[in-house]
């Protein structure tokens, strides 16, 4: 599973695994593939050190790299007090008596709320980058488009790549022109923040939008044949994040959330503005109804939805309130139905891209058999 791309970047698949636990990234990386690990909620400084330090003493010397969310132009002189202020009164009642009507236990008294939107701040992300650019990674991808110029000239001044994703062909052009390497062609079916095209009419217009640019095809992808499929759109590597969220490595806080990945079909998520105010695909729960049901307010824009809710998320999240309790994940969560190690995923992968590959050559009449 060698493109040019993984040969460059000195990986055994092209397989390049986004995930937030630094235990998944540093087991991708191990296996062959190239471990991304996602910056977002590390809003300290020091913990996304003593993360780095962890993955760098477990990869045995592979590649890896970081995932920031930062926007390509600054709001300058904005603080996080004012956003606050923004949140009509309205949604914060809207809150309180959803949590309530599902009995959702407060917070104890001096708790602080443990997600928070705050990592989508431009100044939050430049203290994360002061952090990695200390580190070896290879490759800096930002999940909010094309990094701002300086930081991508500071990228490359360290001869790391970067990355940037796009949900259609007309921001993959944009991502060219502001000089950055690599292309991540995200689609409908993919977990978190997506767009609306479908992985396999994306692929190949963002392939031929940015070429030679390589591409990386998301979405949707989590068997060996899939990834062939990508290849042979022309992508150079697939770039999975829901399918480790089941693995033995991930640490995701809550048996409850895994027994509800692992119990979900395909249909079972929805894209919704619940949890950030974009389009993000999640698990389906009532949270989510909630703020799609007309009778309600609606959602606000980013960044005001995710202060909004973070409260209530981690309230969600601690007492393990199933009916309300979700995570982003794409449609692939239908074919993640068992809990594996990050090795056995990539085992399945590379038997199954084989197998892709020898049924392709039998029917183009270039068998060995």
């Amino acid at each position: 599973m060698q493109t040019e791309l993984s040969k460059k970047l000195g990986v055994e698949h092209a397989i390049f695994g986004f995930t937030p636990f630094p235990a998944v990234a540093a087991a991708i990386s191990r296996a062959g593939g190239f471990g991304v690990l996602g910056a977002v909620r590390y809003t300290a400084p020091d913990d996304l050190k003593r993360d780095l330090d962890w993955v760098e003493k477990h990869v045995d010397g592979m590649p890896y790299g970081l995932d920031v969310v930062m926007p390509a132009k600054k709001v300058e002189g904005v603080t996080e007090a004012d956003v606050e202020a923004m949140i009509p009164e309205a949604h914060r009642q809207y809150v309180k008596d959803t949590l309530a009507k599902y009995g959702v236990p407060e917070l104890a008294e001096g708790e602080a709320s443990g997600w928070r939107i705050t990592g989508w701040m431009e100044q939050v992300a430049r203290n994360q980058l002061d952090v990695a650019f200390d580190y070896p990674i290879k490759l800096l991808a930002n999940a909010l488009g094309s990094p701002p110029a300086d930081v991508i000239a500071r990228a490359h001044d360290q001869s790391v790549l970067v990355a940037a994703l796009a949900g259609s062909a007309r921001h993959a052009r944009k991502h060219a022109e502001a000089g950055i390497d690599i292309v991540v062609a995200q689609g409908y079916e993919a977990g978190g923040h997506t767009g609306e095209i479908a992985s396999m009419v994306l692929t190949p217009e963002v392939v031929d939008a940015v070429d030679p640019l390589p591409v990386l095809a998301a979405g949707g992808i989590g068997s060996g044949q899939q990834v062939a499929a990508a290849l042979a759109l022309g992508a150079q590597g697939v770039w999975l994040g829901s399918l480790w969220l089941t693995t033995t490595e991930a640490d995701m806080h809550s048996p409850a959330v895994t027994r509800k990945l692992l119990a979900a079909g395909s249909g079972d998520t929805v894209r919704s503005r619940a949890l950030t105010g974009k389009p993000a695909r999640q698990l389906r729960t009532e949270w989510t109804d909630a703020w799609d049901d007309p009778n309600g307010p609606g959602t606000l824009p980013m960044p005001l939805q995710g202060l909004l809710v973070a409260e209530a998320v981690s309230r969600i999240q601690k007492y393990e309130v199933e009916p309300l309790l979700g995570t982003p994940v794409g449609q692939i969560v239908g074919r993640m139905n068992s809990e594996r190690s990050v090795q056995a995923v990539f085992d399945d992968l590379t038997r199954g891209f084989e197998r892709a590959v020898d049924r392709i050559n039998r029917i183009a009449g270039r068998s060995e058999e």
